[in-house]
């Protein structure tokens, strides 16, 4: 899998994360990805993004490695026109290219699918913006977590309104990108035709709203911000503390599973109670329901609680810091590793979480 793409072509006109992250996932599957960045501002700006313990003098900053592993990175000033024409002689074989510049800037660089085209007919142009086609205003991940409703919901009435603490709408918008150039590439495959491919992140957080959306549009129920709790199961989201100080987190999705809790935690009567004998009681009166499950969590041990969950297939987990999570085993072979001879060793995770087999 890791050379299925070796044979593609890859040009990068896109920096800080989404726009990156699609050309990272190509050049985890064996492309030749191209990274073209501002000679004049030092490249892409996530190189100066730096954690305060972070060396000052590496020119790779956490944050740029998390989505520019295995690329070739070039420096180049598009305003000069002999630059620009180095960037059209790769553009002429390659076979995608990945920009995120804001509405009209594209052209004015004549760095836009009607240029391009021109050069390589067979082209997959894939264009990334913030607000839309026609909208130059500026977008940071942040302001379209409060503008699409996540930040409202996300977060409890007592905390206010939280961002999620990654980048996630430029997360939903480069699988959106990646989608639609894998579809440009078995349409070009069939027709022989290239494809311009537009995603914006507003685009991609409101279809990412799932189920949230659908709460609103067929009821009219305007999701409030209830922390981990799902606003349509329970126990689903409550988060107990144990005997040795760990979280454990429910997400107990129908009347069976709660039934095989009750026996797990030996408190049979609650099932039976019709109170919490369905999902749709349980939601109505899951702060009673918290009550009356917080002191036999706070007397058994994590270990314990988790062992037995497992073997009766109660779906729950503890709640861990990246630091427990980089601890587990498992998590090896979702690293990647790069020394460029230049800067310290990188590590990033892989942006591939799939395996595929014959």
């Amino acid at each position: 899998m890791e050379s299925f793409f070796k044979d593609l072509k890859v040009v990068e006109l896109a920096n800080v994360l989404a726009g990156p992250a699609v050309g990272m996932f190509f050049a985890e599957l064996g492309a030749q990805v191209i990274k073209i960045e501002n000679k004049l501002t030092n490249g892409d700006v996530t190189r100066s993004w730096r954690l305060a313990a972070e060396n000052k003098e590496t020119t790779i900053s956490a944050y740029y490695a998390s989505v520019n592993w295995n690329k070739r990175s070039v420096f180049l000033d598009l305003n000069k026109s002999e630059d620009k024409q180095q960037v059209y002689n790769y553009i002429k074989d390659a076979d995608i290219v990945i920009s995120n510049y804001k509405p009209g800037d594209d052209q004015k660089l004549g760095m836009d699918y009607e240029t391009l085209k021109k050069i390589n007919s067979t082209l997959i142009y894939a264009h990334l913006t913030g607000f839309g086609k026609f909208n130059k205003r500026t977008a940071y991940d942040l302001v379209l977590q409060a503008e699409t409703g996540f930040m409202y919901i996300n977060g409890t009435k007592e905390s206010g309104p939280l961002k999620m603490p990654v980048a996630l709408i430029d997360v939903l918008a480069a699988h959106q990108m990646k989608e639609a150039i894998l579809i440009a590439l078995i349409k070009r495959i069939k027709t022989g035709k290239g494809s311009s491919i537009h995603v914006s992140l507003f685009d991609s957080a409101i279809a990412s709203l799932a189920n949230q959306a659908s709460n609103w549009l067929m009821t009219k129920f305007d999701p409030q911000p209830i922390g981990s709790l799902h606003p349509n199961i329970a126990p689903y989201g409550e988060t107990f503390i144990t005997k040795d100080k760990k979280q454990i987190v429910l997400a107990v999705g129908n009347d069976k599973q709660f039934e095989k809790l009750c026996v797990s935690l030996n408190c049979e009567e609650l099932f039976k109670n019709v109170k919490f004998a369905s999902n749709s009681n349980r939601v109505k009166n899951r702060n009673e329901l918290f009550l009356l499950l917080q002191p036999i969590f706070e007397n058994r041990i994590s270990a314990e609680l988790m062992n037995n969950f497992i073997l009766k297939d109660i779906p729950a987990g503890i709640v861990k810091s990246v630091k427990e999570v980089f601890d587990t085993p498992e998590i090896n072979s979702l690293i990647l590793t790069e020394n460029n001879g230049v800067d310290n060793e990188s590590k990033r995770v892989k942006t591939l979480a799939f395996s595929i087999y014959d």
